[in-house]
């Protein structure tokens, strides 16, 4: 009987093209829209399995099951997701490497594999997870600009690393989660808040255990709105214990928040 093997891979990708990172179904069927783990399925079975594996759309055709680290919405990029499959093929990871990335999309690409304990879960085992937001402080647009979200009004970089600290520590993001949220805990630990200037680009970096439903989007959304109304920075601290979603800011748009490393 084949011997199975667990494999990990590193995965960028920019989101914009893509309906989120999982497959998504509705009433028990898949739902026909592109997703990270759908062209990546396809191209795992395609390079493990021969091209026959990748006929039809339908997930049930892909003998190759991509488990992601954790989801991201539409929009949303990556610069270090982590993703584990099964497989009972031996993989070289130098050709590995080069040939499942002349199959995937532009704007996806694998850029590490490893050969892992079947213990190892790309989810489950995630110790902490790095996030990355970041912003325009202009008022005129620039074409370089792109999808980044664009803020007229001046920021403080001090003030907003004070209202950042707030969040620091083990609480409850009640105030932070979208309806969305499958998981009903709401608790969390974040261990890095920090914000810095490059130019005009404002970047926030956010390292936590785990995130609620567009968790990072709305802090970043209760910041602007802390800076545009000349809020004290004790706002965010009034926002996270409060525990309301009504008290927070805006969901700001998913262009510009980067899932940049997950760490074991």
């Amino acid at each position: 009987m084949p011997t199975i093997k667990r494999y990990a891979i590193s995965v960028q990708y920019i989101g914009k093209n893509y309906a989120g990172s999982q497959i998504q179904f509705e009433n028990g069927k898949q739902i026909a829209a592109p997703t990270i783990q759908g062209e990546l399925e396809k191209a795992l079975s395609t390079l493990i399995y021969g091209s026959r594996c990748a006929a039809g759309s339908e997930y049930n055709n892909r003998p190759i099951k991509a488990i992601f680290s954790g989801r991201t919405d539409k929009g949303v990029n990556a610069l270090g997701q982590e993703v584990h499959f099964d497989t009972d093929e031996t993989i070289v990871a130098s050709k590995f490497l080069y040939s499942i990335n002349e199959i995937l999309p532009y704007d996806i690409s694998v850029t590490n594999l490893r050969e892992v304990d079947k213990s190892f879960h790309a989810q489950k085992s995630a110790k902490k997870r790095h996030y990355r937001f970041e912003f325009i402080n202009r008022r005129c647009k620039n074409a370089f600009d792109r999808d980044l979200l664009r803020v007229k009004y001046s920021t403080d970089e001090e003030r907003m690393q004070k209202s950042l600290n707030y969040l620091l520590g083990e609480h409850d993001f009640s105030s932070f989660k979208s309806s969305g949220t499958l998981n009903p805990s709401t608790i969390c630990i974040i261990y890095e808040a920090k914000v810095s200037k490059v130019g005009d680009k404002v970047i926030i970096d956010i390292v936590g255990n785990r995130f609620l439903y567009n968790m990072v989007r709305t802090i970043v959304g209760t910041l602007l709105e802390i800076e545009g109304h000349n809020l004290e920075p004790e706002h965010m601290k009034d926002v996270l214990e409060a525990r309301d979603r009504r008290k927070a800011g805006m969901t700001v748009s998913p262009y510009g928040l980067t899932l940049m490393k997950v760490m074991y």
